[in-house]
């Protein structure tokens, strides 16, 4: 599975590296809702339905960030319920995380930032794109 392929595909077929534009195209179920504890989001397939749940409370680049990642595991885990292995099972859910995060980074950061800014570090990149520095971990050149 090439998570950047997939990205990228859908960055060509929408126009844009925006997670709620691409959410509007791909009916799906978009709930922004006050979330406890730890939850930012996540993502659910119940019924044949696509949902992702935002926790209203993040500021609007975080919202942003938070979707990619959910958009991640909508494309490529669908009908793994990640929330569910990860509070009721012992099952350890850190591949479909790095996952989700991969499709999250390739989605919102377009390799040319990084070729127009060379020399630049990933604290730099990550704050030039408007985002927390850990996405710059997930992303790859090429």
């Amino acid at each position: 599975m090439d998570i950047k392929k997939k990205a990228n595909a859908l960055v060509r077929k929408y126009g844009t590296r925006n997670p709620f534009e691409i959410a509007k195209h791909l009916n799906l179920i978009l709930v922004i809702m006050p979330l406890s504890g730890k939850t930012r989001g996540f993502y659910q397939y119940f019924q044949r339905n696509n949902i992702i749940y935002i926790d209203e409370t993040l500021p609007e680049s975080e919202q942003i960030l938070v979707l990619a990642h959910e958009l991640g595991h909508m494309l490529l885990h669908k009908k793994t319920n990640a929330l569910f292995l990860d509070t009721r099972t012992h099952l350890k859910t850190y591949r479909y995380e790095k996952e989700a995060n991969t499709f999250a980074a390739e989605l919102l950061i377009p390799d040319s930032l990084i070729l127009e800014n060379p020399g630049y570090s990933k604290s730099q990149l990550a704050r030039l794109a408007g985002y927390n520095e850990m996405i710059m971990e997930f992303k790859t050149i090429g």
